[in-house]
């Protein structure tokens, strides 16, 4: 039987049992009164383990809780900390860009200075080659026209001192 259902019998047995007059005293039936406690007394051990299984089955849900929660928390500042190793790889791969980004636009910048400078340099040489090749051009041409000159005028030179022969062989 339910303890709280015993404990309502009694409260009856009592409110139930005559006043003895002239006083706030009942007289209460003994032997009603000590069945009554003897169905309690057996009655609170099953009350009691009652009690107990229900304290145990709250105190396991509230472990399974705290363990669950303890798993949520820890899973949390798991992804926490990977996000922010993340996002620490993310901002160190980009510096590492900017840094990589820098360095090459200098390199290319100092190519192309350099490019510059070789192209200038090749036309600067290959003018004065062209100067020289010039030089030796006209100098050529100058000294093929002399030849050509001194050859004409040796060759009429022969011719006018050969003319007479050649008149006199022709008469002959």
């Amino acid at each position: 039987m339910d303890i709280q259902h015993l404990l309502n019998r009694l409260e009856n047995l009592v409110l139930e049992s005559p006043r003895v007059p002239g006083s706030k005293l009942r007289l209460i039936d003994e032997t009603r009164c000590l069945q009554l406690i003897d169905q309690m007394v057996l009655a609170i051990p099953s009350e009691v383990k009652e009690a107990q299984r229900v304290q145990q089955e709250r105190e396991r849900i509230l472990e399974e809780a705290r363990a669950e929660a303890s798993r949520i928390v820890r899973a949390a500042q798991e992804e926490a900390a990977r996000l922010v190793e993340e996002s620490q790889i993310v901002e160190q791969a980009r510096n590492r860009a900017a840094v990589i980004e820098e360095r090459a636009r200098r390199e290319a910048e100092q190519l192309r200075a350099e490019a510059e400078r070789y192209a200038l340099e090749t036309l600067l040489r290959l003018r004065e080659e062209l100067e020289n090749t010039q030089s030796v051009v006209s100098n050529g041409i100058l000294k093929l026209q002399s030849d050509i000159e001194a050859r004409l005028q040796s060759v009429a030179a022969l011719d006018q001192l050969g003319a007479p022969e050649q008149e006199s062989r022709r008469v002959a």
